[in-house]
């Protein structure tokens, strides 16, 4: 039979599972980036291959500036390596480089800069743009352009589109405005592509690549495209576009080549490793004694890509491997993969099939975990979860296909998990109760320990004896005043976060965190076996943590300003138990032994120490460095409170340099309260000895003899005495 809140669990479970599936319909950028970040994964498990094809990059490297100086160089030199390149047998040669401004190193640029000279004889100057532009004519040479903010600037466009069915000016990136040319080099490039790698894209991976982009009216091939059909000698790009949809590319055919592509024309770029056998440095092309035989033969029949990987130069790319490459190796790259036929695509149906399997399998866990078990459920997601895996793996590594296995988990879980929690809020609740009770503030131990031993908490009053711990932070108003609020929350979480992980991992209960200050204790909800040794260590924990955080300066005050803290711990009997409203209650502590331990942690200004335990905790500690620190008189007590100083564990207790300086403490504190003039000497000498001890105990005994009519009077056995009953 069907309950009702199996009912409403299916409603909600199948309320959720449609969210997320309208949420993968929306597809907003952070399921993108994912998506994008899986495919990564991907092409680093198995990347592309390094062929040696013929495709090189002509690298103005480290080596070329040293050469030939700082670029831009002069045009001529570029003319220069042109003709080389053509003298070896480039099938094409493209300049990943902008030619927008005349060359300024031209003589006559130069000399018109410089001086007022007849003009006739600047024109019988040589001319680098000149130059320049006459060692392209005829030449397989292939110029770049990038795009622009300003003016309404548009480049020539050497070759001819056809297309089937409707225009597809409305697919790929729009182009408003590009950087001139210089109009010689421009009508006299054999072709002409824009060299912008991701126009308009956010992400810092370079993941595709736009093979054209639009003005609306014409369509301006990339850089690669223009090197391929340049090298081919064809003259017009082909455009399949999708038969039942306007403004969607499916294909470009270049000659004898034809490239899948995504509707907006864009090139899924697979990468393979960057390797130095793609580069060839312009230094050796330009050698004086010529080029090495080597690099002829690398060039021979190549398609050339002329570009730097000078860091100086600011053009570096990140790949999908995680690589910084130079930008001229991924165009570089682009004709690798089309001559290679190696090529990464995404289906038009990629994004209905995750869409449709999102909502199938969701609503399938959603039924699963309300009336099977969640056990079976997730045994059927992990199932699923593989499966998605392992076939949008298998469809990447045999057929080039990119499908997100990521969407559809991720939702799968989400789903999953919140049936599981709906189920667990209607059968589980009373133990969910006592978790959400006490999650927050107990140890995981402590917590199992509540939840599997019958009768073990008792919610309402219990008075029982407790070890109480009040931590707070020294001149945190000081502190406070020279930080913004914002500074103050991030100093308070980071410090109260590492000094509370002691109180948890000593088997504490976190009461609260009071401002600047933190109330904890031992031995409740359930007995805590040497509650008053564990709070002891766990402020022992604290001493070291906030010596470390200020040696490594996490706060950020500077290595000259330290962090100050203050622990008072007592043991007595308080009432313990859930208090508040019905609706709304903590578990705290309230009592005489609340109050003592909150009076004692004040005292450590006093004493000038950071731990300071009470009479009745000191008798329940069987191994640990104590020394008497005298006795108040409490606020609101009718008689002293004797105290104790906590230097160290059971380790220093034992040493011989914390005996030696503990003999000599019993002799001044009975020097102190018989008011003897020697025990001036004695407070120096025990100055002397307290650095080989523990850091602070100098200062401890520097304040000793300030305090000595306070602490040591007369009497104090009989305070003693009266405490003990």
């Amino acid at each position: 039979m069907v309950t009702r809140a199996q009912q409403v669990g299916v409603v909600i479970g199948l309320a959720i599972v449609a969210a997320l599936t309208v949420l993968r319909y929306s597809d907003p950028p952070l399921l993108k980036l994912a998506r994008d970040l899986t495919f990564d994964q991907y092409q680093r498990l198995s990347p592309r291959k390094f062929e040696n094809m013929p495709v090189r990059v002509v690298d103005i490297d480290e080596a070329s500036l040293q050469q030939f100086g700082q670029w831009p160089w002069p045009r001529n030199r570029l003319a220069m390596l042109v003709d080389r390149l053509s003298d070896m047998g480039a099938s094409a040669i493209a300049f990943d480089v902008l030619f927008s401004e005349p060359d300024r190193l031209s003589p006559s640029n130069v000399v018109r800069e410089v001086t007022n000279i007849d003009p006739s004889l600047i024109e019988k100057l040589p001319d680098n743009d000149k130059i320049f532009a006459q060692a392209l004519e005829n030449q397989p040479v292939i110029i770049g352009f990038g795009l622009s903010n300003e003016g309404d600037y548009l480049p020539p466009v050497k070759a001819g589109f056809a297309y089937t069915g409707e225009s597809p000016f409305g697919a790929p990136p729009a182009i408003k405005s590009a950087t001139p040319l210089r109009p010689q080099l421009a009508a006299n490039a054999a072709g002409i592509g824009h060299i912008s790698l991701d126009p308009g894209a956010s992400a810092a991976v370079t993941r595709s690549i736009p093979l054209f982009l639009s003005d609306g009216k014409q369509l301006y091939p990339s850089l690669a495209l223009e090197a391929l059909r340049v090298a081919q000698g064809a003259s017009t790009y082909v455009l399949d576009d999708a038969p039942d949809a306007q403004n969607r590319i499916t294909r470009v055919k270049i000659g004898e080549f034809v490239i899948p592509v995504t509707a907006a024309g864009e090139l899924w770029l697979y990468v393979s490793p960057d390797t130095r056998e793609r580069y060839i440095s312009v230094s050796k092309v330009l050698a004086p004694e010529g080029a090495p035989s080597d690099v002829g033969a690398a060039i021979q029949g190549s398609i050339v890509f002329v570009g730097s990987s000078a860091s100086a130069l600011h053009d570096i790319r990140t790949t999908a491997l995680g690589e910084t490459v130079p930008g001229v190796s991924i165009h570089a790259q682009i004709i690798e993969q089309i001559l290679s036929g190696h090529f990464l695509s995404r289906p038009d149906w990629a994004d209905g099939l995750e869409i449709f399997s999102i909502a199938v399998l969701g609503s399938f866990l959603v039924i699963m975990t309300t009336f099977v078990t969640p056990v079976v459920a997730l045994v059927c997601g992990l199932l699923i979860t593989a499966f998605a895996i392992l076939a949008s793996l298998a469809a990447f590594l045999y057929g080039g296909l990119l499908f997100d296995p990521l969407a559809p988990i991720v939702a799968g879980s989400i789903t999953h998990f919140a049936a599981t929690a709906f189920r667990f809020l209607v059968t589980d609740r009373e133990r969910r109760d006592v978790r959400r009770a006490f999650g927050h503030y107990l140890s995981p131990s402590l917590l199992y320990r509540i939840e599997h031993t019958r009768n073990a908490l008792r919610l309402g009053g219990d008075e029982r004896e407790l070890t109480v711990m009040f931590v707070d932070v020294r001149n945190f108003t000081q502190i406070s005043e020279q930080m913004t609020p914002t500074e103050v929350v991030t100093f308070l979480n980071t410090l109260l976060d590492a000094l509370s992980h002691h109180v948890i991992a000593n088997e504490g209960t976190l009461d609260k965190f009071i401002g600047d200050s933190i109330m904890a204790f031992w031995n409740a909800p359930i007995d805590v076996p040497e509650h008053a040794a564990k709070a002891v260590h766990a402020a022992l924990g604290m001493r070291e943590t906030l010596a470390g955080l200020n040696e490594r300066d996490a706060f950020g005050f500077g290595p000259d300003r330290k962090v100050g803290i203050g622990i008072g711990i007592h043991t007595g009997l308080a009432c313990v138990g859930n208090m508040g409203a019905e609706t709304r209650f903590n578990y705290s502590a309230v009592g005489d032994a609340v109050n003592i331990a909150s009076r004692i942690e004040s005292t450590c200004k006093d004493i000038s120490f950071d731990i300071l335990v009470s009479q009745p905790t000191a008798r329940l500690l069987k191994e640990c460095a104590l020394l008497e620190a005298g006795a108040l008189m409490l606020k609101g007590k009718s008689r002293k409170t004797k105290l104790f100083a906590v230097v160290g564990d059971g380790t220093l207790a034992k040493s011989a340099e914390f005996l030696d300086l503990q003999s000599l403490h019993l002799k001044l504190i009975d020097a102190l309260r018989k008011h003897s003039t020697g025990s001036r000497k004695l407070i120096t000498a025990a100055k002397q000895k307290a650095p080989l001890v523990a850091a602070g105990l100098s200062e401890f005994y520097g304040r000793i003899s300030r305090r000595s009519e306070h602490f040591w009077e007369e009497g104090l056995e009989k305070a003693d005495h009266e405490s003990r009953h």
